[in-house]
């Protein structure tokens, strides 16, 4: 497994060091990415976050997909690349 996680369903004001506070229990947080809005400059609703191992990433998902933040239900999953449908 790779250690790039897919983070959505994100209050549009969480920033990436919400992100690392939320994923830093979980192990060591090696990147974070929010795309914008390039109209708006806000947030999408939606993460990357990048941590040191896949084991990390592993316990990252399982603890905190489903997990209320902010009054939403984060989805924390595996990142694929778009478009790709292998597994």
């Amino acid at each position: 497994m790779d250690s790039k996680l897919y983070a959505g369903n994100l209050s549009y004001d969480v920033t990436d060091q919400d992100l690392i506070n939320i994923f830093g229990d979980y192990g060591k947080v090696t990147e974070t990415v929010i795309p914008k809005d390039e109209e708006t400059d806000r947030s999408r609703g939606f993460g990357f976050v990048t941590m040191s191992t896949p084991e990390e990433a592993e316990a990252a998902i399982d603890s905190l997909d489903g997990y209320d933040f902010r009054g939403k239900s984060l989805r924390v999953v595996k990142a694929t690349r778009q478009g790709d449908t292998s597994d």
